[in-house]
């Protein structure tokens, strides 16, 4: 619910423009704004990077975290709202619209798909498993090698070098996405206030990452 007062608290500081705006046919537009939330629950909580399309024209922008989305479309448009786990939702742009700014708040509901459980054992029955751990033969070779392998130093450099998964990069894409999205137009925020940024100066400092390094 406070994102829905936030969005239009929002609305009521906005102004109205007197220019009518038109595309180079000379067809008018409409600044389309508004939110994604999900209705499942009277929570009201934001969709993060939900995708919304144009369906006329085929091309689209993504909601940023807190749900926000801000996009320029025809009168009469209808735009399709899209997201990971959701029912898809459409929306048209009442054609007679007077103003050049439309603003919504669109919810979505929460469509999962539970599959069966499947359990993968590579042996054929638990008497099978149980027969060859007991014969397992547990080298003090293998022992250390398994503590070597789980030592805090190990995991940590492996985190180190290991690449991010499909699923990290593509959260990592979507964030940037959104970002670039939302301060279109505009110079986004420096950090110059952020404490983490500041953290993350000191620490390099105090590692020496600002040293002048020696050919």
């Amino acid at each position: 619910m406070k994102y829905l007062l936030a969005f239009c608290l929002f609305l009521g500081l906005g102004s109205t423009a007197s220019a009518q705006l038109v595309d180079q046919n000379g067809e008018p537009l409409v600044q389309f704004s508004g939110m994604v939330l999900d209705g499942t629950t009277s929570q009201l909580q934001p969709v993060p990077y939900a995708t919304v399309l144009i369906k006329s024209d085929g091309r689209g922008t993504y909601a940023n975290l807190e749900g926000f989305f801000s996009i320029v479309a025809h009168k009469g448009d209808t735009i399709l709202f899209s997201a990971l786990g959701y029912d898809d939702v459409q929306f048209v742009i009442d054609p007679n619209l007077e103003d050049d700014k439309y603003s919504l708040v669109q919810l979505m509901t929460y469509n999962a798909i539970d599959l069966p459980e499947a359990v993968v054992f590579p042996w054929p029955s638990r008497d099978h498993f149980k027969l060859e751990f007991l014969a397992m033969d547990v080298t003090p070779e293998l022992q250390s090698r398994a503590s070597e392998n789980l030592s805090a130093d190990k995991l940590e450099r492996l985190q180190e070098t290991v690449p991010r998964s499909g699923a990290e990069n593509s959260s990592y894409y979507l964030r940037q996405q959104a970002r670039q999205t939302y301060y279109i137009g505009q110079k986004p925020p420096m950090n110059i206030f952020s404490p983490v940024a500041w953290k993350q100066f000191f620490d390099g400092w105090k590692r020496g990452d600002f040293k002048k390094k020696d050919d």
